[in-house]
């Protein structure tokens, strides 16, 4: 089929890459604009764009795509079967869905209709869900709200954080991309509308949902760890500053006070609900390095009983 590919991320490389295998013609590609990033905040090209270049596929990056007519006319003279969009980063105006004769076909990073919204990865395994997944469907207008087409199961591991799950759900999300695309061709593929009644939300991450929340469980809180990987990770103050914790476990410390550390040899625990415990790993304080828990216990003479998130 004649496609136009709409992506950013690294997530959207896989589809891509598989999609352009099967024999697909990808005519265009759209992505986001370049971004400054790193410490020395050089701009950077998305992923997608660095991948359609390798391939001699055009891209375009427009800042607004809704009323852009310049755009909108470019998009109407490839005149594609069906536009594939994957982790793009903008939301797909009526026009642009009604553009292909197959529609706008996205996958998302979950078993729809569970997790609609921006970070459906992250929150599945900050919940501590053992069980995610992709599914393709045919956007409309709502917020992830159209037909499901196919769909794939992944277990998601006890330690495993939402980068690890990511790169799993990017190479299973590729091939069945090509499986729905394929069936989409044949004709064999039909949509399925989605139970509304089991719909839930994974909204945009923000920085307040990293702070670490000792009334939760030592569980609980690892597992928003895992989740919130890299960002916005897992953070709360020590001595009135910015404590980041980069690595850390749950411990096997029982009866310390919630928000209090308790410091053994190497060990810096943190008590937590129903008087369980975490084990920080490694750390970094505001305006340091990071370093691990045993270094930072010794350079900055931690004792037990100071008092987390003051």
């Amino acid at each position: 089929m004649r496609l136009v590919f709409c992506g950013t991320p690294e997530f959207a490389v896989g589809t891509l890459e598989a999609v352009i295998a099967a024999g697909h013609e990808v005519a265009l590609v759209v992505t986001q604009p370049d971004r400054a990033a790193g410490r020395g905040m050089e701009m950077q090209a998305p992923p997608v764009k660095r991948t359609a270049a390798a391939h001699g596929i055009a891209t375009v990056q427009p800042e607004k795509i809704r009323s852009n007519e310049e755009f909108r006319e470019r998009l109407e003279l490839v005149r594609p079967d069906a536009i594939v969009v994957v982790a793009y980063g903008r939301i797909i105006p009526k026009w642009m869905l009604d553009l292909p004769r197959l529609g706008c076909i996205n996958l998302h990073g979950s078993l729809l209709p569970r997790y609609r919204g921006a970070a459906p990865v992250q929150w599945a395994v900050s919940n501590g869900d053992a069980l995610t997944g992709v599914t393709t469907m045919r956007l409309d207008e709502g917020l992830d709200t159209g037909e499901m087409l196919l769909a794939r199961e992944v277990a998601i591991g006890a330690d495993q954080t939402a980068v690890d799950l990511f790169r799993e759900l990017a190479l299973v999300g590729a091939k069945l991309m090509v499986e729905t695309l394929a069936g989409l061709a044949a004709g064999t593929l039909k949509g399925r509308k989605q139970d509304e009644a089991q719909a839930t939300l994974a909204p945009i991450l923000t920085r307040e949902d990293g702070t670490i929340d000792f009334a939760r469980t030592a569980r609980q809180i690892y597992d928003r760890w895992r989740g919130f990987q890299p960002w916005p990770g897992a953070h709360t103050k020590l001595r009135g500053k910015n404590l980041v914790v980069h690595r850390m476990r749950v411990g096997d410390r029982t009866g310390i006070e919630a928000g209090v550390l308790q410091v053994a040899g190497d060990e810096m625990a943190a008590g937590c609900a129903e008087r369980g415990s975490v084990i920080f790993d490694e750390v970094q304080l505001e305006g340091k390095r990071r370093m691990s828990a045993a270094e930072f216990m010794r350079g900055f003479q931690v004792k037990s009983g100071e008092r987390l998130g003051l």
